[in-house]
């Protein structure tokens, strides 16, 4: 069956209407549908991670979260009121070093307004049923608002449905993994601090009360307003426990805070269980998963979203490159679940190691705890460490089937090793062209980055091949090591001064074929 669009996206929460945004971004229009009827308006996932932020500068939409969110720059533990940590988040190697809390319901609205200004429109109360695939296409059935049909040809689907996909129980595949036997509660509402002394909680910092009833969580979201979230125990039961009353949630507030702060005004009040699952693929056929239909975890670290989106990120320029005829479904389809699937199992680990040690309740692990973690944790190589995982900056595809090798003397100069995140140097520009990487990542394309230098037959010979997809630019500073860089910012391969061949190479590797 003839293809009557290129991409179905199917859901349109962070990560869908991010995959939908790039796409478009990268010149293909996609169709993208959602259950529901609207947007939603909890506040759900809050934070914002750097390497987040980085790519929405590249799409244009940086400065509108930045504009909406609140900067947090500190993570604190405290067991009663004596702080046992401070974590600075400044210590994050990116312009963007800090944690920017933002309520999903405005990470959606941002995302929708700015894909609508690209001229794709949410489809809403709009369902997958079920799919099927053909060699050239998967056809779809979906269930209009009111119960119509319809039978829907793409030549993909992006399942991007959440946890309780619809596109992965099409594709039979299991979501591996286990839920964790322990309720958690979670409120957003007022804090009044009283007056006695200094504030703890603050616009500025993420608060964590370890204790031996639990862990005690607030997310600062403006003015006096905070997420509160906490552990209540083993789960009674297999079903979800109902949601909180405000008294409840005061009661783990008087037993685990200072105990002088009271919660009123309520805005949403819920509760979950944490349940840590992947799937073993994150593509059959031209089918693809992202975000939480491929994995879901611990809200430790509040990096679920930030995963999703930069799944979308990833998939997006590749699927464009296809789509457009520029390259070949090889490795770079195949690179997706290559790359993106060990980041997640790294985040999965991470967040349950952090959510078990943060619930320990036995008294000599807790005393273990709360003496060793404070003493490892203000060593500056750690606070380092731990800042750049937390915001994702430190994601590196060093086995990428993308990246590649190139002797250690060839590296010297480069902008980073291949498979790690580029810098955001500044580049020689013409008047009106942006001067950083980043701002030139914006066009979508390859980035040939070196030291000025006079045209060659090689460079030029290579412009001629690639000019469609890979644009050269000039590194200000001591840069003389060719580096190609990839639409989503990461170093693909690095080369010796002058060695086009090297770039020529690796990027016909890359594609598959010159358009």
């Amino acid at each position: 069956m003839t293809a009557q669009k290129q991409v179905l996206i199917v859901g349109a929460g962070p990560v869908g209407l991010t995959l939908a945004m790039e796409l478009a971004r990268h010149g293909v229009r996609p169709r993208i549908i959602d259950q529901a009827a609207a947007r939603t308006d909890k506040s759900k996932a809050l934070v914002v991670w750097s390497r987040t932020l980085e790519l929405l500068q590249a799409a244009g939409l940086a400065d509108r979260f930045l504009d909406a969110g609140l900067r947090v720059g500190e993570a604190r533990i405290f067991a009663g009121s004596r702080k046992l940590v401070g974590m600075p988040l400044g210590l994050i190697d990116s312009a963007f070093n800090f944690g920017l809390l933002l309520p999903q319901s405005e990470t959606e609205r941002l995302l929708e307004e700015h894909l609508t200004q690209r001229g794709v429109t949410v489809e809403r109360s709009v369902a997958l049923a079920g799919l099927r695939q053909e060699a050239d296409a998967v056809i779809s059935s979906l269930v209009q608002a009111g119960g119509r049909e319809e039978r829907f040809a793409a030549s993909w689907l992006v399942g991007c449905d959440g946890a309780h996909s619809t596109t992965r129980h099409a594709l039979g595949l299991a979501f591996a993994g286990e839920t964790e036997d322990s309720d958690w509660i979670l409120g957003d509402v007022r804090i009044d601090q009283g007056q006695a002394g200094e504030p703890v909680l603050t616009r500025s910092a993420l608060n964590i009360f370890w204790h031996a009833e639990g862990v005690l969580i607030f997310f600062p979201l403006g003015e006096d307003r905070y997420r509160v979230a906490a552990d209540v125990g083993p789960a009674r039961g297999e079903g979800r426990r109902p949601d909180p009353s405000l008294k409840e949630l005061q009661g783990v507030m008087d037993r685990r805070g200072p105990g002088r702060w009271r919660a009123t005004d309520p805005s949403w009040l819920s509760s979950f269980r944490i349940n840590e699952r992947q799937v073993d693929h994150y593509r059959i056929g031209r089918v693809f998963l992202a975000g939480d239909a491929a994995h879901i975890h611990s809200p430790a670290g509040g990096q679920g979203m930030n995963t999703g989106m930069q799944d979308a990120f990833n998939l997006a320029w590749k699927l464009a490159l296809v789509c457009r005829g520029q390259a070949a479904d090889g490795l770079l389809l195949a690179s997706y679940e290559r790359e993106r699937r060990p980041v997640a199992a790294t985040v999965i680990r991470a967040a349950t190691l952090g959510t078990r040690l943060a619930t320990i309740r036995q008294p000599l692990g807790r005393i273990l705890r709360d003496t060793l973690v404070p003493l490892v944790s203000g060593l500056p190589p750690v606070q380092h460490g731990f800042a750049n995982r937390l915001a994702e900056t430190a994601i590196a595809y060093r086995d990428s089937l993308l990246t590649g090798t190139t002797p250690n003397e060839n590296r010297a100069g480069g902008l980073a090793r291949p498979g790690s995140r580029a810098p955001d140097v500044r580049l020689e520009a013409a008047p009106g062209e942006p001067d950083t990487l980043y701002g030139r990542l914006a066009a979508g394309h390859f980035l040939a980055v070196g030291k000025a230098a006079p045209a060659t037959q090689a460079r030029e010979r290579f412009e001629a091949r690639f000019g469609a997809v890979c644009h050269t630019c000039s590194a200000l500073g001591e840069t003389g090591a060719l580096t190609l860089v990839r639409p989503d910012g990461y170093v693909a391969v690095v080369a010796a001064p002058g060695d086009w061949k090297t770039l020529d190479d690796h990027l016909l590797r890359i594609l598959g074929r010159v358009s």
